[in-house]
């Protein structure tokens, strides 16, 4: 389901798409640029509150890669007023400090908010490993 104004859908795909670029290019700044300051990261049963935490633990996972492809495709977005509740999935492919591969593809559960533009509220990450 997608619904609420296409301008608003427009820039939540863009925020999406930014994430995403960020994390392709490996750029801090832009992707902390996607979260709200009091954001709320769930991933491997842990919660990480506050940009300031949410990118200190972002780039500690980063430096576990040698490289990475990171792809997302939305699955709904729902805006009430300044909230929007999304469903985006993804496919990573990472490659280990060792030179090995992992594929995984995983469910984000969202919330953004709108204040002088959509950035993440609250993102909850549920993985999927895939064997090949």
């Amino acid at each position: 389901m997608f619904d609420g104004s296409v301008s608003d859908r427009l820039a939540l795909r863009e925020l999406v798409d930014s994430y995403s670029d960020a994390v392709m290019r490996r750029d801090a700044d832009a992707w902390i640029g996607t979260w709200c300051d009091e954001g709320e990261w769930s991933f491997r049963g842990r919660t990480i509150t506050g940009k300031s935490e949410i990118l200190r633990t972002w780039k500690a996972a980063m430096g576990d890669f040698q490289g990475i492809v990171f792809l997302t495709q939305p699955g709904s977005v729902s805006i009430e007023g300044d909230l929007a509740r999304m469903t985006n999935y993804t496919f990573e492919h990472l490659v280990l400090p060792d030179g090995t591969t992992k594929l995984q593809a995983g469910i984000y559960d969202d919330t953004a908010q709108k204040t002088d533009r959509w950035r993440f509220a609250r993102r909850s990450f549920t993985a999927r490993e895939l064997t090949i």
